[in-house]
């Protein structure tokens, strides 16, 4: 059977094509849903229609592409905002398509699922409105905890201010606490994008940057050289998502600090994650 599933996120939406135990492809489209959010606590009409017409596009290339199954899913931005109701109705009445609103903590479990398949370690996922740390052992969660920030969310709140960032970030990881000691496995596109920055892969290719390492060292090095660089000389780095080019300075210490609070030296970048992890869990459920 094939299967699609779309990953609505807070920076963009994300499509997943997998049959018979393997991903077929993935594609991606920056719509910045959450963009705002910090200030207003919802979601601007123009994000949501916009993300809702790139989940519609999605869902009807899905369909040419003989998907028998179709799921989709949102995370911290439609959560967390006042008016994430609204969105999940106009993507209903725009395609048809019933939206499931992960918690925070699920969202977690599933990138832990998705990266790591049931084996043992960690995970961090620094997304556009949240971020997650998750841990597990024995083929069960031992840790699993969402904070409120993400890519997005600081370019909101601190734009490119070195101490703001610093400050908002510190405040922001402090609800992780004591996170168990062991491999971490960092996902998601903040992740995946930094790698292809320090291993210079252009065109991007999955194949090239999954299971690569990235030491905490190399990245707090692309977060000063990207937060120091105007957004002209940024884009013409080897390996940027354009896309992706005005926030991925702030996520870079984000996902720096993050690993500095854990108490890691490096992780290893995984091409698997949440959407992954989401499929499984509905594989599962209708066997």
């Amino acid at each position: 059977m094939k299967y699609a599933v779309i990953d609505i996120g807070s920076n963009s939406v994300r499509l997943l094509l997998w049959a018979d135990g393997h991903t077929l492809c993935k594609k991606v489209n920056t719509t910045r849903l959450a963009e705002g959010l910090t200030f207003t606590g919802k979601l601007s009409r123009e994000a949501m229609e916009r993300t809702a017409a790139a989940i519609a596009g999605f869902a009807k290339e899905a369909e040419r592409e003989g998907a028998e199954r179709l799921y989709a899913f949102a995370t911290a931005a439609v959560r967390s905002s006042k008016n994430g109701a609204d969105f999940v109705q106009l993507v209903k009445d725009l395609c048809g398509i019933e939206v499931d609103v992960v918690a925070g903590q699920e969202e977690a479990e599933l990138g832990l699922t998705g990266a790591l398949g049931g084996q043992d370690g960690g995970i961090i996922d620094v997304g556009g409105a949240s971020s997650e740390v998750t841990v597990g052992k024995g083929g069960k969660i031992i840790y699993a905890v969402s904070a409120d920030i993400g890519a997005v969310r600081l370019k909101d709140a601190c734009g490119e201010d070195r101490q703001k960032l610093e400050k908002f970030i510190a405040e922001k990881i402090a609800v992780y606490g004591q996170v168990p000691h062991c491999e971490m496995t960092a996902i998601g596109g903040t992740a995946t994008s930094l790698a292809a920055l320090e291993y210079a892969v252009e065109p991007y290719d999955p194949a090239r940057i999954h299971g690569t390492l990235l030491h905490a060292e190399r990245i707090l090095f692309w977060a000063d050289k990207l937060l120091s660089m105007p957004q002209a000389e940024r884009l013409k780095l080897k390996g940027m998502d354009k896309k992706r080019a005005d926030i991925l300075g702030g996520a870079a210490l984000l996902l720096y600090s993050v690993i500095c609070f854990i108490g890691a030296e490096e992780v290893r970048i995984s091409e698997q994650d949440n959407l992954e992890g989401y499929l499984f869990r509905k594989i599962r459920v209708s066997l």
